[in-house]
């Protein structure tokens, strides 16, 4: 009797257990997996696990491996030194290496040198500033040196005032080796000032160590061309966007083969996130969103023969797939997500279509949870379309209850809405704090065809405003959604459409929440660091009177032309040192808002830019964020 009393408790205890749901604290607690490479013997992954310590406000990092099928991960101090190092030249004579170059004066101080004390910074053009960084004249460079200790390094871009690799995000993956280890190419886009920031035109640039000059490759390719990779049998490939001044164009895969440049993914209406050669040369696997995922496809690389290639998906499932390990007799090792799991690897039997998880690092914690369920809805929006929304149902959901919902207003805004992870707009954070969540993949968004991407561009306040209130009245319909408790949160080109909708939603939400978005599309063409971005969405400059697209951007699209219809509470968030959406924007919705009488709150992160990366600042927009919801839902 004694036993079986103790197992009921046990069998209560475990029950208890698993009600419990995602918090913020939990969610900072959860380790953060990116994989180095396979190692150099061929039988592991090598990866880092980073952890939160909010005590500490940083992330600690572990790195461990693991074997390939699977089985028992060792903690490793010297894992770089485990994988091949990319940055050797192929015959081991070299090595690469980047760093910062001072090429220009700007500082005060540089051109009155007796003044070291004054602040002050001078500039004749743009790109003064970018992402969260102002220009002090030094650039990103590209060196070599013999591959051995005290070498001198070569700068092969001395004097340019150029970045490579390229800012704010560029790392080595810009720079890489030729076969034959004669050359080094390099991605960069070799413009400076206004020139900079009006282009999206990078290049591939080879540098010959031996006749010390430079080749541009891409001259003729006008918008990006970026991820330069040597196939096994030696031909240069890369990713490529055609059109200058649109960073959300069609990616397609590149191939030099025999003095032709033969597009791989020329059949495919979509765009290519990453690529990785097979191991013989005869096919290129990348990922690709799809239908609100991302997934792996597979395209055959013709040679001299005249077929046409047609990529060929090869996973399908409500999951991401992110990174290409590696591939290896139909076994496909990716990193994978859903939106109630961060990243862990996987293995992937094609044969069979079978997943195995090989890494399980957050297991532990997943385990102990009751997370909440995600669904796919079809919605007609006005113009005849099938849109697709996720709707996220809160834990242990419940149909004959009633529940507070948000609409959830994706950035970009040519970005996939996909079943990502994120450690700040988390999907299975909100459903655990009892929310719906209502999100749509609205206009502008890959996955669903180049056309459909492209139609938000210049249409800011149009058709994608009807495909938000599209998704939420469709969902509204149902008898577990609070039609009474409606939200509607976003950042960037979410924040954007938080603002906008705050003036033209006819009463359907009680609250909003909008993060570093964009309030006034005249000061924010004025003040952002990118400007090639606002030429290409806003249609042109506001002072263009003749630009009809131009003046319907900063006028019927323009956020501020609706504040007198604001009637509703709004939480304002911004980064201080967001130079992509500045924070004047904020700023002037917060002013707003408080002069027209309405309840608002103004939540500022001074060291932040665009995103909240430090684990204490995290944890502060969490609560508030949830806070803000209590009190105004």
């Amino acid at each position: 009797m004694k036993k079986r009393i103790v197992l009921i408790l046990s069998i209560m205890s475990i029950a208890a257990s698993a009600q419990q749901v995602l918090s913020p604290e939990t969610l900072w607690k959860l380790g953060r997996v990116s994989v180095l490479g396979i190692s150099k013997d061929g039988k592991n992954i090598v990866y880092k696990v980073g952890t939160p310590d909010v005590d500490a406000n940083k992330i600690n990092s572990k790195y461990y491996t693991i074997p390939l099928k699977g089985g028992v991960a060792t903690e490793v101090t010297n894992a770089s030194s485990l994988v091949a190092n990319k940055n050797i030249s192929p015959d081991g004579k070299y090595i690469l290496s980047s760093q910062e170059v001072k090429t220009e004066k700007v500082l005060g101080k540089d051109f009155y040198p007796e003044l070291q004390k004054s602040g002050a910074q001078i500039y004749d053009g743009l790109d003064y500033r970018h992402w969260d960084t102002w220009n002090t004249g030094s650039h990103n460079h590209v060196f070599y040196a013999e591959n051995k200790e005290n070498a001198t390094a070569i700068d092969i871009m001395k004097d340019e005032p150029f970045d490579a690799p390229q800012k704010p995000f560029g790392g080595d993956e810009d720079f890489i080796w030729s076969p034959d280890s004669k050359s080094i190419i390099y991605v960069c886009k070799k413009k400076f000032g206004t020139e900079y920031a009006i282009s999206t035109n990078t290049d591939l640039y080879e540098y010959n160590i031996e006749t010390k000059t430079t080749k541009n490759l891409t001259e003729n390719n006008l918008g990006y061309d970026t991820n330069p990779v040597f196939s096994p049998t030696g031909n240069l490939t890369w990713l490529q966007m055609k059109r200058d001044g649109f960073e959300a164009d069609k990616n397609d895969i590149i191939v030099s083969f025999k003095g032709m440049n033969i597009n791989l993914t020329a059949n495919f209406d979509g765009t290519v996130n990453s690529f990785q050669w097979s191991k013989v040369g005869s096919k290129v696997y990348f990922i690709a969103p799809i239908n609100g995922t991302t997934q792996l496809f597979e395209v055959t690389f013709p040679g001299m023969t005249k077929m046409a290639v047609f990529p060929v998906q090869l996973t399908d499932g409500d999951f991401d797939v992110h990174d290409i390990i590696s591939i290896s007799e139909g076994t496909y090792l990716v990193t994978r997500t859903d939106m109630n799991h961060a990243t862990e690897v996987f293995s992937y039997t094609v044969k069979t279509k079978t997943w195995k998880q090989i890494t399980n690092v957050n297991d532990a914690v997943y385990n102990s949870l009751s997370l909440p369920k995600y669904e796919r809805r079809y919605v007609t929006t006005t113009d005849g379309k099938k849109m697709l929304v996720w709707l996220i149902l809160p834990p242990n959901f419940d149909k004959t209850k009633k529940y507070p919902t948000l609409l959830y207003c994706q950035g970009g805004p040519q970005s996939p809405l996909t079943q990502f992870y994120s450690f700040r707009w988390n999907f299975s954070l909100m459903a655990s704090q009892g929310y719906i969540v209502v999100a749509p993949n609205r206009r502008g968004m890959y996955g669903h065809g180049q056309e459909w991407n492209d139609q938000i561009s210049k249409d800011w306040g149009g058709q994608v405003m009807d495909d938000y209130l599209s998704a939420i009245d469709n969902v509204a319909k149902e008898s577990y959604v609070d039609t009474s408790r409606l939200g509607c949160v976003g950042a960037s080109y979410g924040g954007y459409s938080a603002f906008f909708l705050a003036g033209i939603h006819n009463n359907r939400f009680k609250t909003f929440i909008a993060h570093d978005g964009v309030f006034n599309t005249q000061s924010m063409f004025g003040t952002t660091e990118e400007v090639f971005f606002n030429n290409w969405d806003f249609g042109g400059a506001y002072w263009e009177k003749d630009n009809a697209a131009a003046q319907k951007s900063y006028t019927k699209f323009n956020p501020i032309t609706y504040v007198d219809k604001w009637n509703k509470p709004i939480l304002i968030i911004q980064g201080g040192t967001d130079f992509r959406v500045p924070i004047g924007q904020s700023q002037e919705a917060f002013q707003a808002a408080q002069l027209r009488g309405l309840k608002s709150r103004f939540l500022y992160f001074p060291e932040e830019n665009h995103w909240v990366l430090q684990p204490q600042n995290a944890l502060v927009w969490q609560r508030e964020f949830y806070k803000w919801l209590k009190e105004t839902l």
